[in-house]
């Protein structure tokens, strides 16, 4: 059942506990508030502002736990307060584990402040949870997908839009990886994960992955530098540095230009022309990354 006072007290103070500077906004001149804003929240929560008001107010439908995932992420909840907000929603907290999708607050903190580089979080198998604006410049929104196609593994074998976006000459290096990536999280898991599914798809809808998954390779990466492929600015060399947050699985990737390179300034030229528009997968329709 719904602790509704409860709900509305921890809600106020989670919200007076953060700092604009904390979630990667503005303070402005003019900011009376202690703490975040009930819109900026909202906003954070990808949800509406009345809707949360009414939720600090101990008003409004029951929220579903989707929702409560999604203020749970927005409010830069851990774990132990992420599940203390289920309970007083009257839902039973997610599994914990390698294959949840709740970004730790240290992870995010590093994260909103990378607003001037290509950067993503990923999870074990490749799916793209958070991208920073210049990211989604770069490869296009990666966080709308659902299903199998959500890991870009999959999509790698199944979506020959996938490759536009990664120098023709990697592409034998990158199936490589990515069937690499799959085979040491299918054994870390085991045959009844969600890695072992994504292997038995790919196995029946894929001849090049049933072909490569037959070497047996593990431990393949990429060399210094991935190569994209911008159909605005051209080729881009980008290293790649990765940061684990070993209790979720999940990678922080950020992508980086050497100083004055061609790369560099193809880079900044990006940061100008913005974000790809939205794509639609092929009728046919990273972990895998590093």
């Amino acid at each position: 059942m719904i602790d509704r006072a409860g709900l509305a007290e921890f809600l106020r103070r989670r919200r007076a506990s953060l700092q604009p500077e904390d979630v990667g906004l503005p303070r402005g001149q003019r900011r009376r508030t202690t703490g975040l804003r009930r819109e900026e929240v909202a906003t954070l929560c990808h949800i509406s502002a009345d809707y949360y008001s009414r939720l600090e107010r101990e008003r409004g439908p029951h929220p579903s736990e989707q929702m409560i995932a999604s203020i749970a992420q927005g409010l830069r909840l851990s774990l132990d307060e992420r599940d203390h907000l289920f309970r007083l929603a009257g839902h039973h907290p997610p599994t914990r584990g390698t294959t949840g999708e709740h970004v730790s607050p240290g992870l995010l903190r590093i994260f909103d402040r990378l607003t001037d580089t290509p950067a993503e979080i990923v999870t074990e198998l490749g799916e793209t949870l958070r991208q920073t604006p210049l990211g989604v410049a770069l490869t296009g929104d990666l966080t709308g997908y659902t299903g199998p196609a959500r890991s870009i593994g999959y999509r790698w074998f199944t979506d020959p839009a996938t490759r536009a976006l990664y120098h023709p000459d990697d592409h034998a290096l990158h199936s490589r990886v990515f069937a690499s990536g799959l085979r040491t999280v299918v054994t870390l898991r085991g045959p009844g994960s969600r890695a072992a599914h994504l292997q038995r798809l790919l196995l029946d809808r894929s001849e090049e992955f049933r072909t490569v998954w037959q070497e047996h390779e593990v431990g393949i990466g990429y060399s210094d530098v991935k190569r994209f492929v911008h159909p605005e600015v051209g080729v881009l060399e980008l290293a790649c540095q990765a940061l684990l947050d070993p209790d979720q699985a999940h990678l922080l990737l950020v992508y980086t230009a050497v100083p004055g390179s061609e790369s560099y300034e193809r880079l900044r030229l990006l940061s100008v022309i913005g974000p790809r528009p939205p794509r639609q997968p092929s009728s046919v329709v990273r972990s895998f990354l590093v």
